[in-house]
């Protein structure tokens, strides 16, 4: 395994790791129950309040439907200054209440399977986020791309889950 990043703060001990040719992990521990960060990762509300990376001046979450059940399906779309906004789009493959999500990124060909595992440890959760792409080259635009953007969106949920206590 070949380590791609490592933040190691107090708040959120955060390591991001390639696992082969096609899958990265992400690795986090918050203060939070594991029924708290399932929440944060399943309503909306809250989803919405820490996704997004403060970092992207001018961008907005402008639209963010989430039915977090197997078989349902989500719909983000992101915008910056009244430009044209994105759509990130999918299906939830597994839902497992306070352990984990599964979920399909369809809106490309060389979409990913991402899973986030809660796993609770004396009172914190041990979140893993996993990404797996079809491809080596999928996976090295991510690596390049939204998966720089992880680190700063796990300081924004170990904030949110902060305040929810």
């Amino acid at each position: 395994m070949k380590q791609v990043s490592n933040i190691d703060d107090r708040q959120t001990r955060t390591s991001v790791e390639r696992s082969g040719d096609c899958e990265f992990f992400v690795k986090c521990t918050f203060n939070a129950s594991a029924a708290a960060v399932f929440r944060a990762w399943s309503q909306p509300d809250l989803f919405r309040l820490w996704w997004l990376p403060k970092s992207m001046t001018g961008a907005s979450l402008t639209s963010c439907v989430m039915d977090v059940r197997t078989g349902g399906r989500y719909r983000l779309e992101f915008g910056a200054c009244g430009s044209e906004t994105v759509a990130f789009h999918g299906h939830y493959v597994e839902v497992i209440p306070d352990r984990s999500i599964v979920w399909t990124n369809d809106e490309e060909e060389e979409g990913a399977l991402t899973t986030v595992t809660l796993e609770d440890r004396d009172g914190q959760t041990q979140l893993t986020f996993r990404e797996m792409y079809p491809s080596t080259d999928a996976l090295e635009e991510a690596l390049q791309g939204s998966a720089t953007a992880l680190p700063e969106q796990f300081r924004q949920l170990d904030e949110l889950l902060a305040s929810m206590v």
